[in-house]
């Protein structure tokens, strides 16, 4: 593992990674600009439709440990392959969803490949970068998801669902298939033989038991900070980015058109993802944070405005945070001297684990404000206090790091 961060294959294996998170962003994505035509066709009320988007960060939650500790232990080179072959058959089963229940089913299953993926993802940078070079990366393969999710949001409606005569399972078959593609372009790539020494090295390391792993990184004060500060990101970033499509339709916009404009978002998260996190070096990296944090509450003040340079602020706002405060977050947990490359994988299992609890109750939240309002307002106000409590926690972890 010595030789890595030098190696020229570590680029390859980057490409690797950020192909798979882009049919990662693409998967979760493919959902929101299909609301509308999947609770009519399934006689599905919003709330229903929330508990759907909200199934994998449910699963997610409970096995996300489990998976970090298998990270670690089969390595992220069999991970990420396992992760992508999962995503599949969870896209591929949505599209042979058959009333509520099934389709549950299926968006659940993604919640079992999902840890492997955004877990496995940050402990391949740790293991190829360093330095200066850690943070560039991982702002580059964050960008995948992003550009997943503005294929994702710009061409279901405007491009696929015309071309397939409307048929949303055909859309969600094709978008199943790119990610096989992206599987075998990763067994490809993982099979240098670089790649592999590097993960005999890994495996050849001494062992510790996952679970005093697992509690020595809970005991530590900041990790216990950041991962009530993950609950409070993933609210907000799952609650906008499944629902964002549907917010702007309430707001008079046809589905073509909401899905261009929700993918402003995307775009200027990808633009965040490639810029903030190499600023963001740890003497001010806190600082960042709560700029995010204050961008992210504003957004949600301005998204409601009608289209016109308010909104298109308030969609670039939301965007740049949605794509920098995760990668920022995970940047502070790896960085963390009791954690490394070596625990990054148990780490993660517990950053996302604490997570998803907010990715569950975010789109479910806002499905039932929605439907219990009539509307997104309250949804919004709600968001604008999340991040309110985002910042008192930020300011905890300034005082516990001193």
């Amino acid at each position: 593992m010595d030789g890595a961060a030098a190696h020229p294959v570590r680029w390859a294996i980057l490409a690797g990674v950020w192909l798979i998170y882009l049919c990662f962003g693409l998967t979760i994505a493919a959902m929101a600009p299909l609301v509308g035509t999947v609770t009519r066709e399934l006689g599905m009320s919003h709330s229903a439709m929330g508990g759907v988007l909200g199934a994998w960060p449910l699963v997610y939650i409970f096995s996300a440990m489990p998976c970090g500790a298998l990270l670690d232990r089969i390595g992220p080179r069999r991970g990420l392959l396992l992760a992508a072959l999962i995503m599949a058959a969870s896209g591929g089963l949505r599209g042979l969803a058959g009333d509520h229940l099934d389709l549950f089913l299926a968006t659940a299953l993604f919640g079992l490949g999902g840890p492997l993926i955004s877990i496995g993802a940050p402990k391949v940078i740790a293991l190829w970068f360093e330095g200066k070079e850690r943070g560039l990366a991982m702002g580059i393969y964050i960008t995948g998801p992003s550009l997943g999710g503005i294929a994702a949001l710009s061409l279901t409606n405007s491009v696929a669902m015309p071309a397939f005569g409307g048929d949303w399972r055909l859309v969600l078959f094709v978008y199943a298939a790119v990610v096989l593609v992206s599987a075998v372009v990763w067994l490809a790539i993982s099979a240098h033989p670089a790649a592999r020494a590097v993960e005999r090295d890994l495996a050849a390391a001494p062992q510790r038991s996952q679970f005093a792993v697992f509690a020595d990184l809970i005991a530590l004060r900041g990790v216990q900070i950041m991962l009530l500060m993950a609950v409070g990101i993933f609210f907000f970033n799952h609650a906008i980015s499944n629902w964002l499509p549907e917010i702007l339709r309430s707001g008079g916009m046809d589905a073509r058109d909401a899905g261009y404009w929700a993918s402003i978002s995307v775009a200027a998260a990808i633009l965040g993802s490639l810029l903030i996190p190499r600023l963001a070096v740890p003497s001010r990296r806190l600082v960042i944070m709560a700029l995010l944090v204050l961008s992210a509450g504003t957004a949600t003040l301005l998204i409601p405005q009608p289209p016109g340079a308010l909104l298109a602020a308030g969609l670039i706002l939301q965007g740049i945070t949605r794509g920098s405060m995760m990668t920022i977050a995970i940047l502070i947990l790896v960085e963390t001297r009791e954690v490394g490359a070596r625990n990054a994988g148990a780490a993660g299992g517990l950053f996302f684990s604490a997570a998803e609890v907010g990715g569950v109750l975010g789109p479910l939240t806002v499905g039932y404000l929605s439907d219990v309002t009539g509307g997104f307002g309250a949804a919004l106000h709600l968001l604008t206090g999340i991040c309110c409590a985002l910042l008192l926690l930020l300011a905890l972890l300034r005082r516990q790091q001193g």
